[in-house]
């Protein structure tokens, strides 16, 4: 298998995921600046030219959530669980993507992305629509949080590495995490994980 990747959001909670399982991987830079994502070869196996893919044998599967879902699977692990729990999973990665991680992740593109690719400060708009929205929903996760170490049951499972996805670039990104405990609480747990903390094989190219 061959896991198509560059150091952003979402390759890294797939990276994360195949490194914490030692999946059978050829993990496969894609470099976004030169715009690689875009040439013909690769829109032939994401026509949407994002990452990650994964390419296992003849099929090509995109969106980091599928997966983490299908690695779990392969490794016969209870990340994507197949008991009750399975559908709390899906609330909390529908919820992430709507409500979390994308205020969250313009933080991240306003603050880290921008500047590193030379398109100007930050949205100053933008910022201050993001971080409202990023309260409201890190108010509901941590209460949500309050008890627990993972976000669904007593076991880690991929929503917890959805919706980490942000957090390691916190500071940088300017992403409020300082009145939520709870939150807090449970990222400096994901980050004793070695796969959390280092996802990548190469050493992240858009670090602050």
């Amino acid at each position: 298998m061959k896991l198509f990747y560059c150091e952003t959001l979402n390759p890294r909670k797939a990276c994360a995921v195949a490194r914490h399982l030692g999946s059978p991987i050829d993990f496969v830079r894609v470099d976004l600046p030169r715009g690689e994502h875009l040439r013909p070869e690769f829109r032939a196996i994401n026509p949407n030219g994002r990452v990650p893919v994964l390419q296992d044998g003849d099929w090509a599967l995109w969106e980091a959530n599928a997966i983490m879902a299908h690695l779990s699977d392969l490794a016969e692990a209870d990340l994507w669980p197949h008991d009750r729990r399975q559908i709390e999973v899906m609330r909390w990665l529908s919820w992430d993507a709507h409500h979390f991680t994308r205020p969250a992740g313009t933080l991240w593109f306003e603050h880290m992305i921008k500047p590193h690719i030379g398109m100007g400060p930050p949205d100053v708009t933008l910022v201050a629509s993001a971080t409202a929205e990023f309260h409201a929903a890190a108010a509901l996760l941590d209460r949500h949080l309050a008890g627990r170490n993972h976000v669904v049951g007593d076991r880690l499972s991929i929503a917890d590495f959805a919706l980490a996805s942000s957090l390691p670039d916190a500071l940088a990104s300017r992403i409020p995490l300082e009145p939520y405990a709870h939150i807090r609480r449970w990222h400096d747990g994901l980050m004793e994980l070695d796969a959390w903390r280092e996802p990548f094989p190469t050493p992240p190219a858009l670090a602050a």
